[in-house]
């Protein structure tokens, strides 16, 4: 199974921002990131996800590691009421960064996703890579 770590970061918050991700099969890997000059953290923690899911649409069925409780969360258990409650929270405020959360949403759709939390700045190896990838991107935009 292909199994994908994902970070986000960003400088300022809002501010410049990074995402990033590495994939790996056991045997291949590959790494992604990029970023945006005026962004927040919670909006590229979902950016990395969203373009892991989309590299990996080949694979019928992948694991996404993530140290955002926020995207774990969210696709887990809260993007279910949203679609049903017409992108509104439990307090009927629009539901923030719904233009990534539909993506993310159809781009999930399309591929079985096992969801894996891990505690960031923990020492794990791909986590911490990228974090690095992330904030590396997000660093280059800063002006």
């Amino acid at each position: 199974m292909l199994k994908i770590w994902t970070d986000g970061s960003c400088l300022g918050n809002p501010g410049p921002g990074g995402w990033a991700f590495v994939a790996t099969d056991g045997v291949h890997s590959a790494e992604r990131s990029g970023g945006e000059v005026n962004t927040t953290n919670n909006r590229m923690e979902l950016m990395a996800v969203l373009r892991a899911i989309t590299a990996a649409q080949r694979h019928s069925e992948i694991e996404i590691h993530t140290d955002s409780q926020y995207v774990k969360n969210g696709m887990q258990t809260w993007i279910k009421n949203w679609r049903k409650n017409n992108w509104r929270t439990a307090d009927k405020k629009p539901v923030k960064n719904q233009d990534l959360w539909q993506k993310l949403d159809e781009a999930a759709s399309k591929i079985k996703i096992h969801w894996v939390w891990v505690r960031g700045h923990n020492g794990e190896e791909l986590n911490e890579r990228c974090d690095e990838l992330a904030r590396t991107a997000a660093t280059g935009l800063k002006q």
